[in-house]
């Protein structure tokens, strides 16, 4: 089969598309034909060998859409089955979804039903599943203003569409550190726009609910933009920090405000299919910004790192 290897760390360019054999299936998992995928800044980090779990030569990808190719577990995961596998170690320790085929535990194979086109549905794991969890955490109501910190990513485009697309009505502002995207997050749907200067909010407003997807690195200062009684959810690390430092919870979380978080390894096949059915019911748009095939994941990586990239960019495979 195809497949991209990374040999070795580095950059875009050790992303190696190669001929590799398919895996055969063994007890406790089975073989998915990937029909696409998305490509994730934890992959980036992993290429750079920045996960410490990974040993190289490994096909990345956290992520997969397909079909069940051959089974171990015929009742739960028959051949043909539409299912879709995120996280868990896979693209990390184990061979994950750059590849045409991928050998992946059944526990973390999840069967799906659902009417979208394959293009859609490689869209939204694990992008809108991570939006999906901080959006029921953030426990929005109609009335509040929400802050999308870190706007143009392909989480914070997710978390806009699902929100707005129950709720139209909802005012919600996205962050940007090039105010030259500020024209494409108001096309995408975000009632205003705030820039964001070396982790400071260049703006005075004041919110109910932040989304917070630079992380540690600018919690603080979501902090002093939160209304009381309001929600910051931290989800992603954009800022390239992963632990918060010099943080005191006694007096930087604002008087009678709250802290939370979602970890999209927090995978529950219930809450997939709620996904899609929510998506579907409310007939939500799914789209990628950009599609690469998987010959083209080395560009993929390199659009995805550039200053141009603005929403999710996936893969699809031909065959």
């Amino acid at each position: 089969m195809k497949a991209v290897v990374v040999y070795e760390a580095g950059g875009p360019e050790k992303l190696v598309y190669t001929d590799v054999p398919t895996p055969k299936i063994k007890e406790g998992w089975s073989l998915v034909k990937v029909k696409g995928f998305g490509i994730n800044h934890s992959e980036i980090f992993t290429r750079e060998g920045k996960s410490p779990s990974v040993i190289f030569p490994r096909i990345l990808g956290i992520e997969c859409v397909g079909v069940i190719e051959k089974t171990s577990d015929p009742l739960h995961l028959p051949i043909g089955q539409k299912v879709i596998s995120i996280m868990g170690e896979m693209g990390r320790a184990f061979d994950g979804g750059y590849a045409e085929f991928a050998l992946l535990p059944n526990a973390q194979i999840y069967p799906v039903t659902t009417d979208l086109s394959w293009e859609e549905l490689v869209t939204i794991p694990e992008t809108y599943y991570t939006a999906y969890g901080s959006l029921q955490n953030l426990q929005i109501k109609p009335t509040d203003r929400v802050l999308v910190r870190g706007g143009t990513s392909g989480v914070g485009i997710a978390f806009l569409k699902l929100l707005k697309g129950k709720d139209s009505k909802i005012v919600v502002e996205g962050t940007t550190r090039k105010l030259t995207k500020r024209d494409s997050l108001l096309a995408a749907g975000f009632d205003g726009v705030v820039e964001e200067t070396e982790g400071e909010l260049q703006t005075k407003r004041t919110y109910d609910k932040i989304l917070e997807l630079i992380g540690p690195a600018t919690i603080k200062n979501s902090f002093q933009h939160i209304n009381e009684h309001g929600i910051v959810c931290s989800t992603g690390q954009l800022g390239n920090q992963w632990y918060l430092e010099n943080f005191d919870p006694i007096f930087d979380i604002k008087r009678n405000s709250y802290l939370t978080s979602f970890y999209s390894g927090n995978v529950d096949g219930d809450r997939l299919n709620n996904l899609l059915a929510y998506i579907e019911a409310n007939h939500i748009q799914v789209f990628p910004e950009k599609i690469f095939k998987l010959h083209e994941v080395q560009l993929a990586h390199e659009y995805l790192q550039s200053q141009s990239s603005f929403g999710k960019v996936i893969v699809i495979n031909n065959k």
